[in-house]
Parts: C-alpha cells; sequence; structure tokens
C-alpha cells in the first residue's frame, strides 16, 4: 500500500540557518545543488521491481518486476501500471514474463528487456505483440529509443549492444570499451551508456563503472567526462542539458553527473536502487528499490 511521506522542512532554525549560510558563503540558499530531494510518496507490493518508466501523457509510471532471479526463465515475471501520485493501478498489467528489467517507449509501444528477448507490449490493452530473440544474449538489460524509431538494448553480460531495426533484432554493437554496458539513454547522435564496471567475479568489480559516448553515427567508444570511476551504474536519466541521474545498484546511491564525469551523491537507499524514472515536468525521479519491492518518489532538482 502507499505510504504517504512528509518532505523534511526547507527551514532550519535560526541559529543553524545563519551557520550554514555562513559556511556555504551565503549564496547556498539559490544553489541547485543545495536542495536536497524531497521524499513524496512510496508504494510497496512490488516483485523484485528492477525498471521504472513514467509515461506522462498517460498518467502512469509501468514498473517491471522480475519475480525471481534475474536469469530465471520461470515465466514469473511482469509489468505493473502505477499512477504518477502512487497508486497502484494494476499490479499485474503484463503477465508471462521471465524476468523484465529496461523499458522504452515508442509509438505507444513499450518494450522490455527480458533476459534474451525482447519484447513489444501494446500500451492500450497490455498485450504482447511481438518478442524478438537476441541469440547469444545472456543478460539483456535496459531499452532506449531514438527519433528514427529504432530501439536499443544492452546486454550487460556479453558487453554488447542490440538494436531493434524494421522488425529486426541485431546485435548492433560488441565491445570491451563498453565495460559491461547497463543504462542507455539516446540523445541526439550519441547512445549514452551507464557502465557498470568490468567484471571480476560474478557481479563483482575492481573498479566501477562511469558514463560512456557511443556515437550512433560510427559506433565509436569514449568516456562521457573524466572517466573518473563512480559507482555499479544502472539508471540512467537527463536531469537538465548538462546532468544526468544516475543511480548505483550495488551501492544503494543516485548521483547527479555532469557531462564533465562530476559526480555528486544526492540519495543514499540501500542496495538494489535499479532502473529509476524520471519526470521532468513535476522535477519528480521514480526509483525502484528491488530488494524491498518497493517503488519512491522524490522530487529531484
Amino acid at each position: 500500500m502507499q505510504t504517504p511521506l512528509v518532505p523534511k522542512s526547507c527551514l532550519l532554525p535560526l541559529a543553524a540557518g545563519i551557520a550554514a549560510l555562513l559556511a556555504a558563503g551565503c549564496d547556498s540558499a539559490s544553489s541547485p545543488d543545495a536542495v536536497s530531494p524531497a521524499p513524496l510518496w512510496e508504494l510497496a507490493g512490488f516483485e523484485n521491481p528492477e525498471s521504472a518508466f513514467p509515461d506522462a501523457e498517460a498518467g502512469v509510471i509501468y514498473v517491471s518486476n522480475v519475480a525471481g532471479t534475474p536469469t530465471g526463465k520461470d515465466g514469473n515475471g511482469s509489468i505493473s501500471k502505477v499512477s504518477l501520485d502512487g497508486r497502484m493501478v494494476a499490479q499485474k498489467w503484463v503477465t508471462g514474463l521471465d524476468a523484465p528489467k529496461g523499458l522504452a517507449l515508442l509509438g505507444g509501444k513499450l518494450y522490455a528487456a527480458d533476459i534474451d528477448r525482447l519484447v513489444e507490449i501494446d500500451t492500450k490493452d497490455g498485450k504482447v505483440l511481438a518478442r524478438y530473440d537476441a541469440a547469444g544474449a545472456k543478460f539483456l538489460n535496459d531499452v532506449a529509443a531514438d527519433s528514427a524509431g529504432n530501439v536499443y538494448v544492452s546486454d550487460m553480460a556479453t558487453n554488447t549492444i542490440w538494436r531493434l531495426s524494421g522488425g529486426k533484432l541485431e546485435a548492433w554493437l560488441a565491445s570491451e570499451a563498453l565495460l559491461n554496458p547497463n543504462g542507455l539513454l539516446v540523445q541526439g547522435d550519441t547512445l549514452v551508456v551507464a557502465a557498470w564496471g568490468r567484471m571480476t567475479d560474478g557481479f563483482a568489480t575492481k573498479v566501477p563503472g562511469h558514463l560512456l559516448a557511443v556515437s550512433l553515427a560510427d559506433k565509436s567508444v569514449k568516456p562521457l567526462g573524466s572517466a573518473t570511476p563512480v559507482g555499479n551504474l544502472d539508471g540512467l536519466e537527463p536531469l537538465d542539458k548538462d546532468t544526468f541521474l544516475v543511480s548505483d545498484w550495488m551501492n544503494g546511491k543516485v548521483f547527479k553527473i555532469a557531462r564533465s564525469g562530476e559526480a555528486k551523491e544526492i540519495l543514499s537507499l540501500g542496495q538494489g536502487a535499479a532502473d529509476l524514472g524520471y519526470d521532468a515536468a513535476s522535477k519528480t525521479a521514480f526509483i525502484p528499490q528491488m530488494k524491498e519491492g518497493r517503488l519512491s518518489a522524490y522530487r529531484v532538482e
């Protein structure tokens, strides 16, 4: 059920407020970085929720439920539909999936990464329209679409980006330079990738990941910014033209990452903070907490 949360007051006791302003240099009250994310609501009852994708036009959030192990072909996976203010609309809106993770919306169709298949769903009625096999894929994770109608899917386990184009799903780019790609975002002629970091033993990494930029024209891969290690990155959303909102699954943190590569931690939620979504109009981030079976909403500016 939904648990309303009361946002922390922006007002400090007088003495503490004066001290804070003096310490920060009197400009901090107007600085975007001075505004901490405000908790708005929480909704429980999910089964290992991995991705939250807001559809502002329809007034809903699509939430993928792994419902078991992330590689289990058990048919237990599902997609829920939630209102933007945190009410469960349909807990089992789409059923019969295996372990759905990343989601993307294109032309009235919702696309879900499901281990080694990309599933196409009609948003009008929740019916599965097609399943595209990704032969050889092991861990399809996030999904993103471009303005030309192509859909991209990351395979974190094999360092591969797949692309659905003209009704055909093919391995578009395979490269160790992808550093075990997780989150995806298309911006103009660039595919931005939130890298987990090169995995050494299972999901462990010696060096955590950072953001990458992949050219859609020539498939070249380069760091986005300084390449400073940030974390085992998962969800990736644009916050503004110069900043990204990114989650770190292993450490349960949420960061603002600038194009320069500079990262600022803004939330610490516990391990399992997964593929977040962001609604720019309301400045709301929707964060699935995979291990705790809940979806949390925060105002992030």
